[in-house]
């Protein structure tokens, strides 16, 4: 309490300041649980949307109603009069993604490795934007250096291997395609990750003796799997939901599964995309059908390398 001539004064400044402070806080905290929610219901949105759609060819089209079953195990895309099958569409995607983080994924982690701790530092910078440039470009533009110059590799290759392809349209061409867009992904991740790695353990490790190659390899990328992981698991993201460019390389095969890899192949993505041109009717109803089973694995294979993450991301430090 503070004593003036004309009385006392009822309050504590200090005291108002924190009443105030938390009247703010808890404003803060509301608008961003609010931003939070909007956020979080979009995808609630797009789902009931696609399933709105996606359920109807099961039970909307009275005797022409597709089979459930025949649907998700089915190995030929279309027969007349309204069967359809997408179980080798499933297969075919899930192996082409495998195959494309097969390759990028040591690729991009190695590059993080040696622009994180080897490389001169007037130069990590300018491979970093490189890096991010890549991340960047369009995936109409991946998929015009796919369709005009690794189709022609890829079909040069069969033929040196005695084999025969569509012109280079295949499942290989995919794989490399899907391969360079989700490189930069997995690379800048593996950066940050790496970047986050406690400096005094790695020179704990040399000071004991060991190399830096040892070092690196044994200390810094243990440290930061759980990032690379995480850039791992948003390049699997990706790779499942492009359409654009694997539509441009892929040849879409009507059956399958194409286990062969120079021969054409059709994933979920593509399947929807050459589709939407119509605009009703149950062929165009079917590429909603497709999207939510393309929906339901991207969820499983993001709880399985979630699952994988936890498993082996325990830190170091």
């Amino acid at each position: 309490m503070e004593h003036s001539k004309f009385g006392t004064t009822l309050s504590n400044p200090n005291k108002v300041n924190k009443t105030k402070s938390r009247k703010i806080d808890k404003m803060v905290r509301a608008g961003l649980k609010l931003v939070t929610i909007l956020s979080a219901s979009i995808i609630f949105f797009i789902i009931f949307f696609i399933a709105q759609r996606g359920i109807k060819p099961f039970i909307g089209y009275g005797g022409l109603n597709v089979s459930l079953s025949s649907f998700l195990t089915g190995n030929t895309y279309f027969q007349l009069p309204n069967v359809y099958g997408i179980g080798f569409v499933i297969l075919n995607t899930l192996i082409v993604v495998f195959f494309a983080v097969l390759i990028s994924a040591p690729i991009g982690v190695l590059t993080a490795l040696f622009i994180s701790r080897m490389m001169p530092k007037p130069f990590n910078g300018v491979f970093l934007v490189i890096v991010e440039m890549l991340a960047s470009i369009p995936s109409i533009i991946y998929g015009v250096f796919g369709a005009g110059f690794i189709t022609k590799m890829v079909n040069g290759l069969a033929s040196l291997l005695g084999m025969q392809t569509a012109g280079g349209l295949s499942g290989l061409s995919v794989i490399l395609v899907l391969a360079m867009m989700i490189l930069p992904t997995i690379t800048l991740m593996s950066v940050t990750s790496i970047n986050a790695v406690n400096r005094d353990i790695e020179l704990g490790s040399m000071a004991l003796g060991a190399t830096d190659t040892y070092t690196f390899f044994k200390i810094s990328l243990p440290a930061a799997k759980s990032g690379i992981f995480a850039g791992i698991i948003l390049g699997v993201g990706r790779a499942l939901g492009e359409a654009t460019a694997v539509s441009m390389v892929a040849g879409n095969a009507g059956t399958g599964p194409n286990i062969n890899l120079f021969d054409t192949t059709r994933t979920l993505t593509s399947s929807m995309l050459l589709g939407l041109k119509e605009t009703t009717g149950l062929d165009y109803d079917i590429r909603f059908s497709i999207g939510i089973v393309l929906i339901m694995v991207i969820l499983i294979s993001n709880m399985a390398l979630n699952y994988v993450k936890k498993k082996v991301g325990r830190k170091y430090v």
